[in-house]
C-alpha cells in the first residue's frame, strides 16, 4: 500500500501528473483496463486506462472504476485534461492522473509494479534495490570500456551517482568530483560559461567541451533523458577522437541508464521514505519491535555531519547514504532527527566489517583527512532497541561538543563523558537565572563596569589549578599578571578558594557564563 501522492512523486514529472485528488488516498494494486474490459471489483486499485483515447470511453471507464472502488485512474494526457472527464471523476471521488506524452504504458506499468512491490516488502528495501546501485557502477565501467576513458554518471543536479574504475588521464576536477560526490563550484563555472548545462537541458545530442583552466581536460557529455526530462548525464574525461560507432554505443548506454535511473528513482525513492520514517520513529520513541528489522545488536546511534555542507537536508541524507554504500555498507539506513543526519551501526565488530562502529570510525577519520568539517560521533552502545533514543540523544550532545571544539570530531560517548557531564551541568545553569547570592555575581558586575575578564580568568585558573604558567599561556598574559589578577578576584569573591566544593561550584558557574568552548587540558 502506498499513498497516491507518494506514488506520483516517485514516478516523476516525466511520466505522470496528478490532475485531480480523489476521496481515497492509498493504492494497494494496479490493474490494466481498456475501453472494453470490465474492471474486477477490488478496493484501492489504480486503473491504467490503456486504449482509452476519447472522452466517451473515458467516462465509461470512470463509472466502472468507481463501481470497483478504485482509488485513481491513469489516462492519456489529452483525455485526462477534458473538463467533462475531470467533472465526472470529481463527482465519483476518483483521482485522475495524466500520462505524459513521452511515457509508455508498459514502462509506467513496470515502474508502478516495482514501487508497489517495494512498499509491501517487510523492510521497505530489498536486495534488488542494493544491486540497482551497484549496476550504476557497472554501467560506468561499460561506458569507460567503450571509449577507453574515465567516466562518471551524474544526476541532473551534478551529483555523482557512479564512476568507472578506469583512472587513466584524470584531472583534479575529476578527483574532486569523486571525493566530494559532486562537481566542484569552479569546475561548474567553467562548464557553465561554455553553455554546457543549458545545452544539457535543451538537447539530447552529445556535447564536446574543450580543455579549460587549471588543467581541466576535455570532456564528452552524453545527456541521459526520459522524454523532455533531464535525468542526468554521462561524463567522459579526455576521450580523444571517437569513431561514430563508439559514439552510437555510448548513446545507447545512456538510454539504458535513463531507464535504470527512472526505476531507481521510483523504487528507491519510495523505499527510502519508508526506511527514513521507520528509523526516525525508532530513534525518537522507544520500540522493542525495531529489533526485528535492525541488524544484530548491540547498536549505537551515530550523528553524521559535514559542517561545510550548505545543501538541503534531503541532499545530505542522500550524500551520506551514497558514501556509506560506496565504501562497503550494502544497506545503510540514514535518517534525520531535528535536522541532524543519523544512522544506526553495530556497536562491536572488526574495523573491516562495514556497518559497525569501528568501521565507521575509521572511514570517518579518512574522510576528515580530506574534509576538516566532517564530524561523526556516536552515543552509547545499547542492547535493547528500546534504548535507541538514549543513544541518539547522546550522539546529538556529542555533535554540539565537537562543533565547539570541546571533544574530538570522531568520537564515541565514552571518549568524552567528562565533557558531557560538564556540558549538562552548565546547560542547566544557563537555563536558570544567575544566583544573586553567588560570589560570582561580583565578578560579573566588575567585568560589565570595567571591561575586565575576571570570569574567564577564574575559569581558566581553575581549569589549570596548580599550573599558573599554563593558565597564563591560555589567557595570553604573563604569569605575574595572572597572579595579580587572581589576588583581585579573590578579594572580590570573598570566599575560600582552598575549599574544593567552592572551587567546583565557581568553575561550573563560570563555564556556564562563557561563550565558546571552556579551557581544557590538551
Amino acid at each position: 500500500m502506498i499513498a497516491i501522492d507518494t506514488l506520483v512523486e516517485s514516478l516523476g514529472g516525466a511520466m505522470v501528473r496528478l490532475l485531480l485528488a480523489g476521496r481515497r488516498d492509498t493504492v494497494r494494486d494496479v490493474v490494466l483496463a481498456d475501453s472494453c474490459d470490465e474492471i474486477y471489483p477490488d478496493s484501492e486499485v489504480l486503473v491504467l486506462c490503456h486504449g482509452v483515447r476519447d472522452e466517451a470511453s473515458a467516462l465509461e471507464v470512470l463509472s466502472r472504476s468507481a463501481r470497483a472502488k478504485a482509488t485513481a485512474v491513469v489516462l492519456e494526457s489529452q483525455v485526462a485534461a477534458s473538463a467533462d472527464v475531470l467533472e465526472r471523476a470529481e463527482a465519483l471521488g476518483l483521482a485522475v492522473i495524466a500520462l505524459q506524452p513521452a511515457a509508455s504504458w508498459t514502462h509506467v506499468m513496470w515502474l508502478i509494479r516495482a514501487i508497489l512491490d517495494h512498499s509491501a516488502a517487510p523492510d521497505g528495501l530489498d536486495a534488488r534495490n542494493v544491486s540497482s546501485y551497484s549496476e550504476l557502477f557497472t554501467f560506468a565501467d561499460a561506458a569507460a570500456a567503450i571509449v577507453s576513458a574515465p567516466v562518471t554518471i551524474e544526476d541532473a543536479h551534478s551529483r555523482v551517482l557512479a564512476y568507472s574504475e578506469l583512472q587513466e588521464s584524470v584531472d583534479r576536477a575529476r578527483i574532486s568530483t569523486i571525493v566530494g560526490r559532486r562537481v566542484p563550484e569552479p569546475v561548474l563555472r567553467h562548464f557553465t560559461s561554455r553553455g554546457v548545462f543549458r545545452r544539457l537541458h535543451t538537447s539530447g545530442e552529445p556535447i564536446w567541451v574543450d580543455s579549460g583552466p587549471d588543467g581541466v581536460l576535455p570532456r564528452l557529455i552524453i545527456p541521459v533523458r526520459a522524454g523532455r526530462e533531464l535525468l542526468g548525464s554521462i561524463w567522459v574525461v579526455d576521450p580523444g577522437p571517437i569513431p561514430e560507432e563508439q559514439l552510437r554505443d555510448l548513446t545507447q548506454t545512456a538510454s539504458v541508464v535513463a531507464l535504470h535511473l527512472l526505476r531507481l528513482r521510483a523504487v528507491s525513492g519510495t523505499a527510502r521514505r519508508v526506511t527514513i520514517e521507520r528509523l526516525r520513529a525508532a530513534l525518537i520513541t522507544p520500540d522493542e519491535e525495531s529489533a526485528t528489522w535492525l541488524p544484530n545488536g548491540p547498536w549505537r546511534v551515530a550523528a553524521l555531519v559535514r559542517e561545510s555542507d550548505q545543501e538541503d537536508l534531503q541532499y545530505q541524507l542522500e550524500h551520506w547514504e551514497l558514501t556509506l554504500r560506496r565504501f562497503g555498507w550494502a544497506r545503510p539506513s540514514v535518517t534525520e532527527v531535528d535536522g541532524l543526519p543519523m544512522t544506526v551501526v553495530a556497536s562491536e565488530g572488526s574495523p573491516r566489517v562495514a556497518g559497525t562502529w569501528p568501521w565507521l570510525r575509521g572511514l570517518s577519520s579518512d574522510m576528515r583527512a580530506q574534509d576538516a568539517t566532517v564530524i561523526v560521533v556516536a552515543g552509547c552502545a545499547v542492547s535493547s532497541a528500546g534504548e535507541l533514543p538514549r543513544s541518539r540523544s547522546e550522539a546529538a550532545e556529542l555533535r554540539e561538543l565537537a562543533r565547539t571544539g570541546r571533544t574530538s570530531p570522531i568520537s564515541a560517548i565514552e571518549d568524552a563523558w567528562h565533557e558531557v557531564v560538564i556540558a549538562r551541568v552548565t546547560s542547566g545553569l544557563k537555563r536558570s537565572p544567575t544566583l544573586d547570592t553567588s560570589p560570582l555575581s561580583r565578578l560579573i558586575a566588575a567585568d560589565r563596569e570595567r571591561g575586565t575578564e575576571y570570569v574567564r580568568t577564574l575559569a581558566t585558573y581553575l581549569a589549570y589549578l596548580g599550573e599558573p604558567k599554563r593558565a597564563a599561556q591560555q589567557l595570553l598574559v604573563h604569569p605575574n599578571t595572572l597572579r595579580y589578577r587572581m589576588n583581585t578576584i579573590a578579594d572580590l569573591l570573598g570566599v575560600d578558594l582552598k575549599d574544593s566544593r567552592m572551587r567546583l561550584a565557581l568553575h561550573l558557574q563560570s563555564l556556564s557564563l562563557l561563550d565558546g568552548p571552556p579551557p581544557s587540558h590538551p
